[in-house]
């Protein structure tokens, strides 16, 4: 857990590969949400990218702007995460977005590129506002998603896997882009935005969207007795009141989740038949009952969470060697942004610092 980590060694100092700018916000554990939204394209794709993975500290002050103090243990949180599912440190550089000053300046420069009316838009804005505050909703908010085009752009990232929620984000940025190269020359990368398969895991309470602060969350740090307690307290179909009654897979979220986690696809269509099917055995009892599937969920789950549990548990015991990591991947990413603003002040012709 010790090996020395330095910028100068580093494959992505010398990478021609095309680059992939992806992150999250630290506001606690990440959660099987973030796994099959985008954590497993990541640990794909670090192998064929230059890979930058940003912490958006300064996004989660947005709304946790009166105790900024917890975003330090969030941090933390997080990059354990990363390394506990195989983020591999030497081939992507965890920034800590809040020490990158030049996305604060790209920030700035976007700004002047996009109307109010236009973030407003913004359907992702729209639900977290609805969601988040009341009348009294933080600018800082309300223009994140600026911020957001900003931390992508300044990596020059091509690829940027995201949930599927972030779409409007991404279409968002690519306009930045579009009209920051229509007024000042081609200067910067257009991005793609690549998907996950699951489009949208929903919570263990069937509301449309798993959230941390929803309390409807599995989280990747989960032990085995607390994954089971929350798989057994999922919703099912409410009208299935005995067992015996034909249920209904499509929008049930344990069948969710089984289409996403279980591996063994001819046991889940087998599931799903006898799901659908419902009736009674010779003894009376249901031929499938919720508590059946639900079990085999939690055990399909804990099964794939174990070694994840196993590796974070590992990292989490050298605290030293986890911040050696922060620090290096932000220097990389430090070094990378410095690039990518020489070029832009060139281009909007206010590389002042040239002017002799």
């Amino acid at each position: 857990m010790n090996e020395t980590l330095t910028a100068s060694t580093s494959p992505q100092s010398t990478s021609l590969r095309k680059r992939i700018l992806t992150g999250d916000r630290p506001t606690g554990q990440l959660h099987l949400g973030h796994y099959v939204g985008s954590l497993r394209n990541r640990v794909a794709l670090q192998h064929e990218y230059e890979t930058y993975i940003l912490i958006a500290d300064v996004q989660a002050l947005t709304d946790n702007f009166e105790r900024p103090e917890i975003l330090r243990r969030n941090i933390r949180q997080v990059v354990l995460d990363y390394l506990a599912v195989g983020l591999d440190p030497q081939k992507c550089a965890f920034v800590v977005q809040s020490l990158i000053p030049e996305i604060a300046e790209l920030t700035i420069f976007y700004l002047n590129l996009v109307t109010l009316a236009r973030v407003e838009r913004n359907p992702t804005v729209k639900t977290e506002i609805q969601q988040k505050f009341g009348n009294e909703v933080p600018l800082g908010f309300v223009c994140y998603p600026v911020s957001q085009a900003a931390d992508i752009t300044a990596f020059g990232a091509h690829l940027v896997p995201v949930g599927d929620d972030q779409k409007p984000m991404i279409e968002q940025c690519r306009e930045i882009v579009g009209r920051f190269n229509r007024l000042y020359g081609e200067t910067l990368v257009m991005p793609e935005g690549m998907y996950g398969e699951i489009s949208r895991l929903p919570g263990t309470d069937g509301q449309a969207k798993m959230g941390k602060s929803l309390g409807n969350a599995i989280s990747l740090a989960d032990d085995e007795a607390t994954v089971t307690q929350k798989v057994m307290s999922m919703f099912t179909d409410p009208n299935r009141l005995t067992g015996k009654e034909p249920g209904t897979v499509e929008g049930n979220p344990v069948f969710t989740y089984h289409d996403a986690f279980n591996p063994n696809r001819e046991r889940v269509e087998e599931l799903k038949e006898l799901y659908r099917r419902g009736g009674e055995n010779e003894k009376g009892k249901p031929l499938l009952g919720d508590v059946q599937v639900k079990r085999e969920l939690a055990n399909v789950l804990n099964e794939m969470l174990e070694p994840i549990r196993t590796r974070r548990a590992e990292f989490a015991r050298d605290e030293t060697y986890v911040w050696d990591v922060i620090r290096d991947g932000t220097q990389r990413g430090k070094e990378r942004a410095a690039e990518v603003m020489d070029d832009v002040r060139s281009a909007m012709k206010i590389d002042y610092g040239s002017v002799e």
